[in-house]
């Protein structure tokens, strides 16, 4: 009897200590708590985007070190490294396979004088081939966030390279590029560890990119638009060139946001998350039908891809030696930084998008 009795004492003892197991498969969480969870995820990933982290990148990409990032060349090689360093840390994985680097080259007719003009599309090169040219040997740098679909895909991209040194040119000669393009690649890394760090996974799959030969032609972003099987699955280009710059010393939070006109939404997002997080910009809204000049937003726009281009205009510094690390407005970067990451959450996670 006594053996019955602590039979039955265990098995009740069990039975409570295992709910799970009587009330059968726990249960999806309701779409309120659903709705609260990713909002929680969402402010987790805006609390890691800093200006700290702005300053560390920004004066690593655009040291004298790196001489300019000219594609191509030993800098611009550098610069590929520290991103992919930044991808790893964060646990994004490659695009493709197990590396991070998309190889290509581009061609271009030898010329005695300036003028020089590379090629990537494969009639041009066989063309090319024909008479002496030149060729450079490149990558783009690409990650990639799982999203819950795989058939929708949002890309996040800058250009990291610049126009590197000339022996000629008196006095300081590096190229340095700190607003063009070390801060747009600042933006792009520090939306790609927002999201990583916010433990959140995307409704749509986001790629971020990081193109080489920018400064050449829009070398890198065509490469990968033309070779790119799913790009009929991309939903949006967001697009950083040139976001720390002073272009108006009046007024420090001035920035310009290009979007593709036929999506207004775009221009509500911003509106709406700069009020509600008190960011410091005063955007000029330019809604765009045809952004096909200007930066890399114009390879995805001739593929029919919606474009947002955060950009803070033309600066003294523009393409001059004196585009240095300590000319960036740091404070406009990180809440542009803040601002894009907000937009790239819309982009991924809205279903009525």
């Amino acid at each position: 009897m006594k053996v019955k009795t602590n039979l039955l004492c265990m098995t009740a003892a069990f039975a409570l200590a295992m709910p799970a197991c009587a009330a059968g498969p726990a249960q999806p969480r309701s779409p309120k708590s659903a709705t609260k969870l990713l909002a929680r995820q969402k402010e987790a990933g805006l609390a890691t985007i800093t200006e700290n982290a702005a300053r560390a990148h920004v004066y690593f990409l655009a040291d004298d070190l790196l001489e300019g990032r000219r594609a191509g060349q030993r800098g611009s090689r550098i610069a590929k490294q520290y991103i992919i360093s930044r991808l790893r840390e964060a646990g994004v994985k490659p695009l493709f396979g197990d590396t991070y680097e998309q190889p290509f080259q581009a061609y271009a007719d030898q010329k005695l004088k300036r003028g020089v003009r590379f090629f990537v599309d494969a009639d041009s090169i066989a063309q090319i081939k024909k008479h002496v040219h030149q060729r450079m040997d490149l990558s783009n740098v690409l990650g990639v966030i799982p999203g819950r679909r795989s058939d929708e895909v949002v890309v996040v991209g800058a250009h990291l390279d610049h126009e590197g040194m000339y022996a000629d040119v008196a006095g300081d000669n590096i190229y340095n590029g700190a607003d063009d393009n070390a801060s747009g690649v600042t933006a792009v890394l520090q939306i790609m560890k927002a999201f990583a760090e916010s433990g959140a996974t995307p409704e749509r799959t986001i790629v971020f990119a990081f193109w080489d030969g920018e400064e050449f032609g829009l070398l890198g972003s065509k490469f990968f638009v033309n070779h790119y099987a799913d790009i009929s699955k991309v939903k949006g280009y967001l697009n950083f060139d040139m976001v720390g710059g002073n272009n108006k010393p009046e007024d420090p939070t001035y920035m310009v946001y290009f979007y593709t006109d036929t999506h207004p939404a775009f221009g509500d997002w911003l509106k709406d998350d700069i009020n509600r997080y008190s960011l410091k910009l005063n955007p000029s809204y330019r809604p765009w039908d045809n952004p096909i000049g200007g930066s890399d937003q114009g390879s995805f726009h001739l593929k029919g891809v919606p474009i947002i281009w955060y950009h803070t205009d033309a600066q003294p510094h523009y393409n001059q030696p004196s585009d240095e690390p300590n000319t960036i407005n740091y404070p406009k970067l990180t809440d542009i930084s803040r601002a894009s990451f907000l937009t790239t959450w819309h982009l991924a996670n809205d279903t009525a998008y």
